[in-house]
């Protein structure tokens, strides 16, 4: 998924910033996070989670669900 994660950073930016989280080497702030599955992706506005996904995904499909969830 990285190469449509970076297509997906690069279409949004500077809109949305994107940011990497290695579950394996941080499973502590994945567990705080609530990851559960891998990917996951966490959307936050102002300090607060405001959408959330899991699974592989496009570039399309993650800058789709980012418009949704920023309406």
């Amino acid at each position: 998924m990285a190469p449509e994660y970076e297509k997906a950073a690069a279409a949004t930016e500077p809109r949305v910033r994107f940011l990497k989280l290695n579950s394996d080497n941080e499973q502590a702030v994945a567990g705080r996070l609530g990851i559960r599955g891998i990917p996951t992706m966490l959307l936050y506005r102002d300090g607060k989670e405001i959408a959330r996904v899991s699974g592989a995904r496009s570039a399309r499909d993650i800058t789709s669900w980012l418009d949704t969830a920023l309406r």
